[in-house]
């Protein structure tokens, strides 16, 4: 089936009419000089986009202009230049002219019929990212018309209803007869938005009818006897019309949402075409597969989705997919494979983006890292291989030796993370195994608009907290919980969490000490968190409302729900909590107590704070810690360097403790070195089967203590 090239190229008007005010803005800020480094990689990411989409459209006059404005974007950021007037009026010039061709697309222009580039422009805009300064040039094309303006401004704020909706008004000659055979009509998307606001407000208000109800049962038993009788029936039947009206306004508000559903064949349909065409300009030969395009989202999750999707699939093609001639020499298929996938999972929607390409090189991942002085070598040589893959994410980097229209330029993965994480509350996991592959995993929320909120009560102050982050709720004893390298840890089953109070994090007050503590228990991809809360208030599907411009810079705060009676409560990003709880954790590094020898250990266990809260124990006694996340990678790691000792879990996927215990017994290095099984599974069985297969110690998580594991260690090493 042939693409509808108009339907996209309506929708990067709609994308350009989102970052060409980003410019706008971000040069004004340059010009007063309040720009700082981020804002000038706001302003590089934005004319990136630009280019990319514009690209994969075939609109060569806005590609090449948006590669010129990129050059020296690329400089600014780089400080290679200074900001002058004469780079403030070139860039003026470069969204002008970006501008018009966008309000000429928006008027019906094709790809073909757009205007020529300015090509002294882009001359004087590349001269000036390499320091060499020309007097301004007039301006090559006429400003935008206010019609042009008007109707680019309607392009890209209204929405179909009906998939079948047509993208003209009928005509004024058309006869009555004809307009009402039309089963579709088009409405402005912020009207539809201000509908949905609107109805999630009334809903956020009812809510409050249910708090009336109980106040009216608990007044009936207050009354005279001889009054309950007619009070209890007013209040049943007022119980009744609230029920009833809270189901039909919620399905009211489910309808309207679905108005704003969108199937992501909007933005997967593009992506095979453009892996053909970026595959063939880089040499190399390439199939795409698209599966699940049919699932759908909220349109504001589809808009945003779109840059990840285009950064992802340039950087498997540029970075992944082997030429032929590399392919055909490491044995494997001359045409790449890419694979994008999403399926529904509960009240998730997962996509995914694999190649079979070459992978991520780590060692390439750590030099470039130092050369980019993105991190300090001793904070790279703490890192897992985990935590070194994700340095990827980190604005300007690339592990590119050249820089070229495709990639090296050190953006892309950190919009990837940024919007995922931060814009869409989603999460985002990078797996990778080195010649086989990269696999990128995106897990979304079907909308922003209305999610599952738990709210708690903390130091007297109500927060939120959407359910996409939420573990579980555990109730314990101020007694059952351990010290663990300086910091208080709850034993979970299989897996040791760090505990903080939410109170202490966020300054608030701390509340009176009780016999049980109550603990919120968060999670990130495989890191998670308890929180001590003073309650639980409610759990209930809520509108999230995004913040106002000036509380934007609160980085813990990711939006505010409505309680009814114009009460807003704050929503905890917590995603930026955990990393507040990284950095503020005690380190026990200053109490370490120096071993005789650096002995060097390695930790395996599938849990990520199982691992960190051993590796900080081990590392305060002198000891040299290296980490693995399952069974192979502790084997293959084991038999590629030669360790005095292993700590290893039991369950974990791939291969388990007990199977790399004997695996580890046949190799003769480790034939009688020590291994330690650090477990949850208490059973006598299980027990004598680590004896069977090899375990010197056997150490049950449930009564874990830190001296004991070290003086263990030392006992078995001697």
């Amino acid at each position: 089936m042939a693409l509808d090239i108009r339907r996209f190229i309506q929708r990067f008007v709609e994308e350009a009419a989102d970052q060409l005010p980003r410019l706008r803005e971000g040069i004004n800020a340059l010009e007063q000089g309040y720009a700082d480094r981020e804002q000038i990689n706001e302003l590089f990411r934005a004319a990136h986009t630009l280019k990319g989409s514009s690209r994969m459209l075939k609109l060569t006059p806005i590609t090449a202009l948006a590669h010129s404005t990129e050059e020296l974007l690329s400089a600014l950021r780089d400080d290679t230049i200074a900001i002058t007037p004469e780079i403030i009026s070139l860039l003026n010039q470069a969204v002008d002219d970006l501008t018009d061709f966008v309000s000429q697309l928006a008027e019906g222009a094709t790809g073909e019929e757009l205007s020529a580039v300015d090509e002294r422009l882009c001359s004087a805009l590349e001269n000036a990212a390499h320091g060499q300064t020309q007097p301004s040039l007039p301006v090559s094309a006429a400003p935008p018309t206010q019609s042009s303006l008007a109707k680019s401004s309607t392009a890209t704020s209204s929405t179909a209803i009906s998939s079948t909706a047509t993208s003209s008004p009928p005509s004024a000659l058309a006869s009555e007869s004809e307009l009402r055979l039309s089963d579709t009509v088009r409405v402005r998307l912020d009207r539809l938005d201000d509908v949905i606001r609107l109805m999630g407000e009334v809903l956020s208000g009812h809510h409050h009818l249910h708090s009336l109800v109980d106040q009216a049962r608990e007044l009936c038993a207050t009354l005279p006897i001889e009054q309950q009788v007619p009070f209890h029936a007013f209040n049943r039947e007022l119980k009744d019309s609230v029920l009833t009206q809270d189901s039909l306004m919620s399905d009211l508000h489910d309808r309207a949402l679905q108005m704003r559903m969108l199937p992501l064949s909007v933005v997967f349909d593009p992506l095979a075409k453009m892996s053909r065409e970026l595959a063939q300009s880089l040499g190399k030969q390439v199939d795409c597969r698209v599966r699940g395009s049919e699932i759908e989202l909220d349109r504001q999750m589809i808009d945003r989705l779109s840059d990840p999707l285009i950064h992802l699939l340039r950087n498997a093609l540029d970075h992944g997919v082997e030429t032929p001639l590399e392919r055909q020499a490491a044995g494997k298929p001359l045409r790449g494979q890419l694979k994008i996938e999403a399926w529904q999972d509960a009240g998730w929607v997962v996509v995914e983006m694999h190649d079979d390409g070459a992978g991520i090189a780590l060692d390439a991942v750590r030099q470039k890292a130092l050369a980019k002085q993105l991190i300090t070598e001793e904070q790279l040589n703490a890192l897992s291989e985990q935590e070194t893959l994700e340095l990827i994410f980190l604005p300007g980097f690339s592990t590119k030796s050249m820089i070229t229209d495709f990639s090296g330029r050190g953006v892309g993965m950190d919009v990837v993370k940024r919007t995922v994480v931060d814009e869409l509350n989603g999460d985002l996991q990078l797996a990778c195994e080195r010649g086989r592959g990269t696999r990128f995993t995106m897990r979304l929320p079907l909308s922003l608009a209305m999610m599952r909120v738990l709210l708690v009560s903390v130091g007297g102050m109500k927060l939120g907290v959407t359910a996409p982050y939420v573990s579980e709720l555990v109730e314990c004893s101020a007694e059952s919980l351990i010290e663990a390298a300086g910091q208080r840890t709850l034993i979970l089953r299989n897996e040791f969490v760090p505990v903080v109070s939410l109170a202490h994090l966020l300054e608030l007050p701390a509340s009176s000490a009780t016999d049980t503590t109550l603990l919120l228990v968060v999670h990130q991809r495989h890191q998670k968190l308890a929180l001590i809360i003073d309650s639980l208030i409610d759990e209930r599907d809520m509108v999230i409302k995004p913040l106002p411009t000036h509380l934007r810079h609160l980085p813990l705060v990711s939006g505010m729900v409505s309680m009814g009676r114009n009460t807003l409560v704050s929503l905890l990003h917590v995603p930026a909590l955990l990393e507040l709880t990284r950095r503020t954790a005690q380190r026990p590094g200053a109490e370490r107590k120096a071993a005789t020898i650096a002995q060097r250990i390695l930790v395996v266990d599938d849990s990520l704070n199982t691992r960190e809260i051993e590796k900080d124990v081990l590392e305060a006694w002198g000891y040299h810690v290296t980490l693995a996340e399952n069974g192979r990678d502790g084997l293959a790691k084991a038999l590629a360097e030669p360790f005095d000792a292993v700590l290893t879990d039991v369950e974990m996927p791939v291969m388990d403790g007990f199977a790399l215990t004997a695996r580890l017994r046949e190799n003769e290095v480790y034939r009688h070195r020590p291994i330690i099984i650090i477990t949850s599974r208490e059973k006598e069985a299980d027990r004598r089967r680590g004896i069977e297969v090899g375990a010197d110690a056997y150490i049950v998580k449930g009564s874990f203590d830190q001296n004991n594991l070290v003086e263990t260690l030392q006992a078995l090493l001697g």
